[in-house]
Protein backbone atom coordinates (compact mmCIF):
# COMPACT_ATOMS: atom_id res chain seq x y z
CA UNK A 1 0.00 0.00 0.00
CA UNK A 2 1.41 3.36 -1.07
CA UNK A 3 0.56 6.47 0.89
CA UNK A 4 0.67 9.91 -0.85
CA UNK A 5 -0.24 12.62 1.44
CA UNK A 6 -1.00 16.09 -0.25
CA UNK A 7 -3.54 19.61 0.78
CA UNK A 8 -6.55 18.05 -0.42
CA UNK A 9 -5.74 15.00 2.01
CA UNK A 10 -3.87 11.15 1.41
CA UNK A 11 -4.67 9.29 -1.38
CA UNK A 12 -4.04 5.33 -1.14
CA UNK A 13 -3.02 3.09 -3.30
CA UNK A 14 -2.89 -0.13 -3.25
CA UNK A 15 -0.15 -2.73 -4.60
CA UNK A 16 -3.16 -4.64 -6.22
CA UNK A 17 -3.45 -1.75 -8.47
CA UNK A 18 0.08 -1.70 -9.29
CA UNK A 19 0.26 -5.43 -10.14
CA UNK A 20 -2.44 -5.56 -12.42
CA UNK A 21 -0.78 -1.83 -14.27
CA UNK A 22 2.38 -3.42 -14.47
CA UNK A 23 1.32 -6.70 -15.81
CA UNK A 24 -0.72 -5.15 -19.00
CA UNK A 25 2.62 -2.85 -19.13
CA UNK A 26 4.60 -6.18 -19.33
CA UNK A 27 2.39 -8.62 -21.19
CA UNK A 28 1.53 -5.71 -24.18
CA UNK A 29 6.01 -5.86 -24.65
CA UNK A 30 7.11 -7.83 -28.03
CA UNK A 31 8.92 -10.93 -27.01
CA UNK A 32 7.00 -11.76 -23.37
CA UNK A 33 6.14 -15.14 -23.39
CA UNK A 34 4.65 -14.74 -19.60
CA UNK A 35 5.79 -14.37 -16.28
CA UNK A 36 7.47 -16.52 -14.05
CA UNK A 37 7.35 -16.95 -10.28
CA UNK A 38 9.05 -14.16 -8.28
CA UNK A 39 9.26 -15.77 -4.76
CA UNK A 40 8.83 -18.56 -2.69
CA UNK A 41 5.11 -17.61 -1.83
CA UNK A 42 4.02 -17.35 -5.59
CA UNK A 43 5.91 -20.64 -6.48
CA UNK A 44 3.71 -22.15 -3.14
CA UNK A 45 0.52 -20.95 -4.57
CA UNK A 46 1.33 -21.87 -8.00
CA UNK A 47 2.25 -24.94 -7.41
CA UNK A 48 -1.05 -26.06 -5.17
CA UNK A 49 -2.97 -23.85 -7.56
CA UNK A 50 -2.37 -24.84 -10.79
CA UNK A 51 -5.30 -24.32 -13.02
CA UNK A 52 -5.53 -20.30 -11.77
CA UNK A 53 -3.49 -17.49 -12.91
CA UNK A 54 -2.91 -14.70 -10.79
CA UNK A 55 -2.04 -10.87 -11.56
CA UNK A 56 0.89 -10.85 -9.12
CA UNK A 57 3.16 -13.50 -10.52
CA UNK A 58 6.25 -12.34 -11.20
CA UNK A 59 5.70 -8.87 -10.33
CA UNK A 60 7.44 -7.43 -6.78
CA UNK A 61 6.81 -4.06 -5.75
CA UNK A 62 8.48 -1.66 -2.79
CA UNK A 63 8.67 1.53 -2.24
CA UNK A 64 11.72 3.47 -1.00
CA UNK A 65 13.34 7.00 -0.70
CA UNK A 66 14.05 7.14 -4.62
CA UNK A 67 10.82 6.08 -5.58
CA UNK A 68 8.97 2.56 -6.31
CA UNK A 69 11.20 -0.54 -6.75
CA UNK A 70 9.93 -2.80 -9.53
CA UNK A 71 11.28 -5.90 -10.19
CA UNK A 72 10.10 -8.52 -12.67
CA UNK A 73 10.75 -12.05 -13.45
CA UNK A 74 9.73 -12.71 -17.00
CA UNK A 75 9.86 -15.40 -19.61
CA UNK A 76 10.49 -14.48 -22.82
CA UNK A 77 10.35 -16.08 -26.73
CA UNK A 78 13.49 -18.15 -27.69
CA UNK A 79 15.36 -16.22 -30.25
CA UNK A 80 14.78 -12.70 -29.57
CA UNK A 81 18.02 -10.16 -28.23
CA UNK A 82 17.47 -10.43 -24.73
CA UNK A 83 18.49 -6.89 -23.85
CA UNK A 84 16.27 -5.19 -26.30
CA UNK A 85 13.30 -7.07 -25.00
CA UNK A 86 14.12 -6.08 -20.85
CA UNK A 87 15.07 -2.49 -22.16
CA UNK A 88 11.99 -1.91 -23.76
CA UNK A 89 9.76 -3.52 -20.94
CA UNK A 90 11.73 -1.29 -18.09
CA UNK A 91 10.73 1.87 -20.22
CA UNK A 92 7.59 0.82 -20.71
CA UNK A 93 6.74 -0.26 -16.99
CA UNK A 94 8.19 3.20 -15.95
CA UNK A 95 6.21 5.49 -18.51
CA UNK A 96 3.02 3.64 -17.60
CA UNK A 97 3.31 4.18 -13.81
CA UNK A 98 4.70 7.58 -13.75
CA UNK A 99 1.79 8.48 -16.05
CA UNK A 100 -1.09 6.87 -14.50
CA UNK A 101 0.02 7.15 -10.81
CA UNK A 102 2.33 10.78 -10.58
CA UNK A 103 5.34 8.64 -8.65
CA UNK A 104 8.50 8.45 -9.38
CA UNK A 105 9.80 4.77 -10.36
CA UNK A 106 13.50 4.32 -9.14
CA UNK A 107 14.42 1.29 -10.63
CA UNK A 108 12.78 -1.17 -12.57
CA UNK A 109 14.82 -4.76 -12.91
CA UNK A 110 13.64 -7.05 -15.16
CA UNK A 111 14.80 -11.02 -14.67
CA UNK A 112 15.17 -13.62 -17.23
CA UNK A 113 13.63 -16.57 -15.50
CA UNK A 114 13.20 -18.95 -18.84
CA UNK A 115 12.73 -19.22 -22.79
CA UNK A 116 9.89 -20.51 -24.67
CA UNK A 117 9.93 -21.67 -27.94
CA UNK A 118 7.18 -20.39 -30.32
CA UNK A 119 5.06 -23.29 -31.15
Amino acid sequence: MIKLENHLGTIIISEDYFRVLIGRAVSACFGVAGMANGNCRQQLRSFFKKSQSFDDQGILISSGLQGLKIELHIVITYGLNIAEICRSIENKVRYTVENATGLTVGSVKVYVDSMKTES
